[in-house]
């Protein structure tokens, strides 16, 4: 296999630049700035003032409550403050392929392989129009086989290319479970350092709107233990963009976890060139009473519940910790030092989830700056179910943020 990739480098066709269409209609998306969803004859429109243009139908309906729960807006300081920065706004989707594209320009050693991910472009859409620019060699389209053309990444990786391997769900992933931890983690150890494995797995994953409960699987904690390997977690266009770019320079594996829910969430990125650090957490909101750590798309829920527990007298600190392995343990623990409360919040199954480990990682080491036991939300223990009432019930929900917040502070 390794031969079949050896003249991937000059295979690069510099012909097109790729399409910023896609097709959004069965998605319903929960953005921190600005989209528009169409459903049916429905069109509901968010903007980053946290105003709501509908036109609806009676089916309709149904999308205005969704959306009522699920969007939560950064503090801005006006809704056109976004329009008068320098740089351009793309959806997350977008920002993903940008930076896979300018990676791709940068580096012929850069190659895309999964399922659908070629002409048709990803069933996301992050890699449409690159198979036109940069041939079929570059961006090759596979069988439904996640643990053969992920092993088949691994060894490319191994020749000296640099993979990025497309999970079109992450559950499919769990097929190639084997490859991903008797190989891609532990290759460079076993070979004494011989070989190293620059290779990006990524995809969608997380529990969306009545995907089922094996399409809204949350697979952080499965791949955390794996030894040798990174992850880190994408929540808005700009730390999307930035971290798929550190991931596919890094000499490491790194596993890239997206929202199948952000992916129409907009933002303004700046027009240079820029990468995010893979070891560093984001200060989301600074605040002196409590420590909210959370990542991907409950960031958007700690911060809908933030403006209520300001409202109420709060000023709760946020932090998106990004980096789900290893934990950004300074920018953690200095504000644990601050608030010395702390409040988890993920999407995460409970048992062995990536909150069990932060919580493990806190009391290790920040055990004496807490002034109360560390509380954390997760999603409920059971598959997900398809009814829209039942899989709401399963996953963490803005009131119960902030009535956590007020149990910990009282």
């Amino acid at each position: 296999m390794a031969a079949i990739f050896q003249g991937v480098g000059a295979a690069a066709a510099l012909s097109s630049s790729p399409s910023n269409s896609f097709d959004s209609k069965k998605l319903l998306f929960s953005p921190r700035r600005s989209f528009s969803v169409k459903k049916g004859a429905s069109v509901v429109v968010v903007r980053s003032d946290g105003n709501v243009n509908l036109d609806l139908n009676p089916r309709g309906r149904r999308a205005q409550q969704l959306i009522a729960n699920a969007v939560a807006t950064k503090a801005d300081s006006s809704a056109t403050s976004s329009s008068s920065k320098p740089g351009h706004e793309l959806l997350l989707f977008e920002a993903l392929r940008e930076g896979l594209e300018e990676e791709m320009e940068r580096d012929p050693s850069v190659c895309v392989m999964g399922e659908d991910v070629g002409h048709y472009g990803g069933s996301y859409k992050v890699t449409k129009g690159l198979a036109t620019k940069f041939g079929d060699l570059r961006v090759l389209d596979t069988p439904i086989a996640e643990n053969s053309f992920t092993g088949m990444g691994i060894g490319a990786a191994m020749t000296g290319l640099r993979p990025v391997v497309e999970g079109m769900n992450m559950g499919f992933l769990l097929l190639a479970f084997n490859q991903i931890s008797n190989n891609c983690g532990m290759l460079h150890y076993t070979s004494g350092g011989q070989f190293t494995i620059p290779i990006v797995i990524r995809g969608p994953g997380g529990v969306g709107r009545q995907l089922g409960a094996e399409h809204s699987q949350r697979l952080e904690s499965y791949f955390q233990s794996i030894p040798g390997i990174q992850m880190v977690a994408c929540s808005t266009p700009y730390n999307a963009k930035g971290l798929m770019k550190a991931a596919i320079r890094s000499e490491n594996p790194v596993i890239l976890f997206e929202h199948v829910l952000l992916y129409n969430l907009k933002e303004r990125i700046p027009d240079e060139d820029y990468i995010c650090n893979l070891e560093e957490a984001e200060m989301v909101r600074p605040g002196e009473h409590v420590t909210i750590l959370t990542y991907s798309r409950m960031r958007y829920h700690v911060m809908q519940a933030a403006k209520t527990l300001v409202n109420k007298g709060y000023d709760p600190e946020v932090i998106d910790i990004r980096s789900l392995k290893p934990f950004d343990l300074y920018t953690i623990g200095n504000s644990v030092k601050k608030t010395h409360r702390v409040l988890i919040v993920e999407e995460c199954m409970r048992t062995g989830g990536i909150g069990a480990s932060l919580t493990a990682a806190i009391n290790e080491n920040f055990l004496d700056y807490l002034d109360a036991p560390i509380m954390c939300l997760s999603s409920q223990d059971v598959p997900t179910p398809y009814a829209g009432t039942l899989e709401e019930w399963t996953v963490v929900q803005p009131a119960q943020i902030v009535t956590a917040v007020e149990q910990l502070c009282h």
